[in-house]
């Protein structure tokens, strides 16, 4: 097993902790993201989607052009773009980009406030059912050699042939954390993404995601992919004492600035979506987990957005990311609450320290053969 290290950029840095400043899209911001990351060794960068943020792959293909080899894992809401035509944004990314850059993040959508905000009042089934369709289409207008038809109740389209085609598979990334979306995951994703929950939980998930896929009538299920918000110190105290802050001001902010894990992607209430009810609930269930796993952070954010931690030295933090290895995950997630400063000091010490670990356990074959110590 190869890991994959993906972080996450914006057009501002923002988080939990730190406010919006400047202008909405600062070219700046993105080339110092895209830096940190390349530089950092990282092999992907998500680019997160909402109804109020610029959109996400022009985001990408100004990274792209502004990189040399980072992946660009593009969130995508299906319903507002059709997937014909999709397929042919996401394609021609590609083609510009060098081929095998581009990957496409699939989010049916956990927030009716937020989809509304686009106009789309299906409810959350209705939604699952749509992306279904959405991706058949979308994966035979990348593949299909021949001209084909589709009829179905969300997508009708006739004569489809497109000119042009990624010049390399682009994957498919998947989330979400209820039935449907295991059961639409597991028959189209490449890649199944999860939040940070407790070792237990991450591995019931995945077996429902295998199960899915099974009943899809697949052979090999999805990769899983798994997100954490780490929290480093050069010691144990320096690290803690720094999680305290953070959570904080989180609390002082009335759960956070940030545009994907703030309250701007909220709806009144408790959660709607599965994957914040899961992380409430582990947070309720208690703040430390494992190794290292703390969840105080997502009940201070009402667990809106990838918003558990992992707290400790660039060691133990490795250590519980070889952990989630150890049950099946093949995709680290991994973004801090001083993006820039974190994907930086994620580069130098705490990737690093995870490829030595997971070659010392023998579950990184490509460590291994790079000549990591095992």
């Amino acid at each position: 097993m190869s890991v994959e290290f993906i972080g996450m950029i914006g057009t501002q840095e923002v988080s939990e902790i730190r406010p919006a400043t400047g202008p909405v899209v600062d070219r700046d911001t993105v080339r110092r993201f895209v830096a940190a990351h390349e530089e950092g060794g990282f092999d992907r960068v998500l680019v997160g989607h909402s109804s109020s943020t610029p959109d996400g792959l022009q985001v990408a293909a100004y990274g792209a052009a502004h990189s040399e080899r980072l992946g660009f894992l593009v969130a995508h809401r299906p319903g507002f773009t059709a997937p014909t035509l999709a397929a042919r944004q996401y394609a021609t990314l590609d083609h510009f980009s060098g081929g095998g850059r581009v990957a496409m993040h699939v989010i049916s959508g956990g927030s009716d406030t937020d989809q509304r905000r686009d106009g789309d009042w299906l409810d959350k089934e209705q939604r699952y059912a749509r992306t279904d369709e959405y991706l058949t289409v979308l994966r035979r207008a990348w593949s299909d050699p021949d001209a084909f038809d589709h009829a179905g109740e969300h997508y009708r389209v006739a004569g489809v042939r497109q000119e042009i085609r990624p010049l390399a598979p682009i994957p498919v990334y998947f989330g979400g954390s209820s039935d449907a979306a295991y059961r639409v995951g597991g028959r189209h994703a490449d890649v199944f993404a999860l939040w940070g929950e407790p070792l237990a939980g991450t591995a019931e998930q995945i077996a429902h995601v295998h199960d899915a896929a099974r009943a899809a009538g697949r052979t090999e299920p999805p990769r899983i992919s798994v997100s954490f918000r780490p929290i480093l110190g050069d010691t144990e105290d320096e690290a803690w004492e720094r999680a305290h802050a953070i959570r904080d001001g989180i609390v002082a902010a009335k759960g956070g600035q940030g545009s994907f894990t703030g309250n701007r992607m909220r709806d009144a209430g408790p959660p709607p979506n599965v994957g914040s009810q899961r992380l409430l609930a582990a947070a309720a269930s208690g703040e430390l987990h494992d190794r290292c796993l703390w969840t105080a952070t997502a009940a201070a954010s009402g667990a809106a957005g990838n918003s558990t931690a992992l707290v400790g030295t660039p060691d133990t933090v490795a250590a519980a990311l070889a952990d989630y290895v150890g049950i099946g995950v093949s995709t680290l997630l991994i973004r801090g609450y001083d993006p820039i400063a974190d994907a930086r000091r994620y580069g130098r010490e705490l990737l690093p320290a995870v490829r030595t670990e997971l070659a010392r356990r023998g579950l990184d074959r490509d460590a291994t053969a790079q000549g990591v110590p095992a």
